[in-house]
């Protein structure tokens, strides 16, 4: 969908994320497209971002909560313990037509 052509009401939910390789998310969203959200740069910076740089909390904590791209650290589903993103930063991601093979 042509992002210039959506309602102006329109608002992106992730529906799915899926851990690809080299700190990528694979985010499904409302919009019927697939984006590749590269999180590298945030780790880089640090702060509530470096709980995600070890490999495997990164693949196995990451979920949807809030309708977003989310890490749940805390392992309790609790959207106000998670590390979150906003859903404009997914739906600014590159489109992709798919989730490459894993």
């Amino acid at each position: 969908m042509n992002n210039s052509k959506l309602d102006s009401r329109f608002y992106p939910e992730v529906y799915q994320a899926v851990a690809g390789n080299n700190y990528t998310v694979y985010a499904y969203l409302n919009d019927g497209s697939v984006r590749e959200f590269d999180v590298k740069p945030l780790i880089k910076q640090g702060g509530i971002f470096k709980k995600i740089e070890d490999k495997e909390i990164f693949k196995n904590t990451l979920t949807v909560l809030n309708g977003t791209v989310a890490w749940d650290i805390a392992g309790n589903r609790n959207e106000y313990e998670c590390i979150d993103i906003d859903p404009m930063t997914i739906f600014k991601s590159p489109i992709v037509p798919d989730i490459p093979e894993i």
